[in-house]
């Protein structure tokens, strides 16, 4: 089940970095970004999208990271990271006056929170130990 779910927030992730990508090099599908006021993005709206589009791109890298059993902090919390910013963006979609996101990518955040959520406690419940912190408080405190 883990598996599934990382390739298809995989997928999903991919689709968001070319829909990125694609407002960064200026195609106007401004109606469904950034509260969907203009077709056309400002140079600023421009430059956050190919900045989003890397985001995207670092997400998948996390995620797949943390499928595989990686169990370094950036993996453990990111995994985690994305499943509470991606219920932050469905929210903010939903209140949008755009209806591509409020129809469309408000529950694509919702499936792919729960797809990060599913990959985040599938690592967990494969049995991995927490790693501990090295040092004289060792035995007291974990990470």
């Amino acid at each position: 089940m883990m598996r599934r779910a990382a390739i298809a927030a995989t997928v999903g992730f991919a689709a968001l970095a070319v829909f990125q990508a694609a407002l960064a090099a200026g195609a106007p599908l401004g109606r469904a970004a950034w509260g969907g006021s203009a077709a056309d993005l400002t140079t600023g709206q421009r430059v956050a999208s190919a900045v989003t589009a890397a985001f995207w791109l670092a997400a998948i890298s996390i995620l797949r990271g943390r499928a595989a059993g990686r169990s370094e902090r950036r993996y453990r919390w990111g995994t985690w990271g994305l499943v509470a910013l991606l219920g932050a963006s469905a929210l903010a979609n939903v209140a949008s006056r755009s209806a591509w996101e409020t129809y469309l990518l408000a529950p694509a955040a919702l499936v792919l929170a729960a797809l990060c959520g599913v990959v985040a406690c599938g690592a967990r419940a494969r049995g991995e130990a927490i790693p501990r912190r090295r040092g004289p408080h060792a035995a007291a405190t974990r990470w």
